[in-house]
């Protein structure tokens, strides 16, 4: 039976060492703040809201809150943006994506002020991960997965990591930062050859494809582990699952994340470890 790393322990051992520094910055007059963006009422947007709203509840972080119907316009869209980045008392901001396809994502993500972008979409923060720089902050999720590894003491140094998914959001900045962490990276995705044969050959095996099923047990081997990132609704399920067959991997691999209850819970804890970065940084200054 392969060790369950559970997102809880990891987002525990960060709240500690906010605290203190949330206390620190208020006791300066300063309270973290985050401004959600979003745009429609799409449920995974809703749920990582929520938990994220709990997670900044529990610290002591402030949220503010846009809400744009899901046909507003752009100019609505960079209007509400434009606001948070002249706001002195808005320290991060969380732009929900995707956007309905009538609005220009790209567009919208240019416009946030670097400073405030504590998830990693602007290009001034792709840079920072991409260089390893300190320029900005990377995507709270790729953050959430060198997290998981590092609290459960799985070496990055020297191992052999498969990453299976190629966007912005995860795949691309993760594969930056483990090979920042000198790890030998294998970008993979859906239309790999032979898929299953060059996630088998990983010591760490990281699944962000986005689609339910694409690894199954052909794909994995022993003393492996795997940090399934996806969460995907099954309709005939009625539940959240991974990228990652569950019942057929767990048995035969050393370590893996549940879903629910893996990097999604740690990806709050480091969108508030952004937040709480940003307000020191601007304090600062």
């Amino acid at each position: 039976m392969a060790e369950l790393l559970k997102g809880k322990p990891v987002a525990d051992a960060l709240n500690e060492v906010l605290l203190p520094q949330i206390e620190d910055l208020k006791s300066k007059g300063i309270t973290p703040t985050l401004a959600f963006v979003r745009v429609g009422e799409r449920e995974d947007d809703l749920a990582y809201e929520r938990g994220a709203t709990k997670r900044c509840e529990t610290l002591g972080i402030e949220r503010k809150y846009y809400v744009l119907e899901s046909d507003c316009s752009q100019e609505e869209l960079l209007s509400v943006i434009e606001s948070i980045n002249k706001d002195p008392g808005i320290h991060g901001c969380l732009l929900f994506r995707p956007l309905p396809k009538h609005l220009d994502e790209a567009a919208a993500c240019a416009a946030l002020d670097p400073a405030k972008d504590v998830d990693g979409i602007t290009e001034t923060s792709l840079f920072g991960v991409f260089a390893n720089q300190p320029k900005g902050f990377p995507p709270c999720t790729a953050d959430a997965c060198m997290q998981v590894l590092r609290h459960y003491g799985y070496e990055v140094s020297g191992a052999n990591v498969a990453v299976v998914g190629r966007s912005l959001v995860i795949g691309k900045p993760l594969s930056m930062m483990l090979q920042a962490a000198n790890a030998t990276v294998t970008m993979c995705h859906t239309r790999t050859r032979d898929l299953p044969g060059v996630c088998k050959n990983a010591d760490i095996l990281v699944v962000a494809a986005g689609h339910i099923g694409t690894i199954q047990a052909a794909a994995v081997r022993e003393d492996q582990v795997v940090i399934d990132v996806g969460m995907n609704w099954d309709e005939a399920a009625s539940k959240f699952v991974g990228d990652v067959v569950f019942d057929e991997v767990e048995p035969l691999v050393k370590a893996i994340t549940p879903v629910p209850g893996g990097v999604g819970s740690v990806t709050t804890a480091v969108l508030a470890s952004h937040v709480v970065k940003a307000a020191q940084r601007a304090q600062e200054q």
